[in-house]
């Protein structure tokens, strides 16, 4: 599915019946993604609910590439339940398809100065003064960056308000509250 298909009524993974967005699936074509409903999009942006992930074992036979990439690489993240290390299991995919599951940036996306997993919404407080350039303020250790965002291509990067500034702030230097 491109980003120009119109959003679908129904959630590509879940089927819950509400509005959907588009979801960019990386490694693949360019421009493939799969229209899901906000929890989806909450949960795989941060923790898993097992329960909630229990469609997998429908929405992982969809005749969308797209949507048995995300299926196969949410089982994979949920490989601690035996339910999902046997749909796992029993998922079959085409080679291409295959090495698409596999192209994606295995360190696990954004991770603060700890390494501790950062998900949109999160807290962090910043471990070093920062200029922020074009503002025209140094950004203080110490203050607390509320409800971040994370850069999607970029995991080094997140962004967050300060000062009533919206700045991208290196993860480097924040720590999760």
């Amino acid at each position: 599915m491109s980003a120009a298909t119109p959003a679908s009524p129904v959630c590509d993974l879940c089927s819950a019946a509400q509005e959907t967005r588009f979801y960019a699936v990386p490694g693949g074509p360019e421009d493939a993604g799969v229209q899901i409903c906000a929890t989806c999009q909450t949960q795989i942006d941060g923790d898993l609910d097992a329960a909630h992930w229990r469609c997998l074992g429908a929405s992982m036979w969809s005749s969308e590439p797209a949507v048995q990439v995300l299926a196969a690489r949410l089982l994979a993240r949920l490989a601690e339940h035996d339910w999902a290390r046997d749909l796992a299991e029993q998922l079959w995919l085409e080679d291409e398809t295959r090495a698409w599951v596999d192209n994606q940036v295995v360190a696990g996306g954004h991770v603060d100065s700890n390494g501790a997993p950062l998900a949109a919404g999160d807290n962090v407080v910043l471990i070093k003064d920062l200029p922020v350039k074009g503002a025209g303020f140094t950004a203080k250790r110490g203050t607390a960056v509320r409800g971040i965002s994370l850069v999607q291509d970029n995991p080094e990067h997140i962004e967050g308000r300060v000062e009533g500034q919206r700045i991208v702030i290196l993860t480097k230097f924040v720590k999760k509250k």
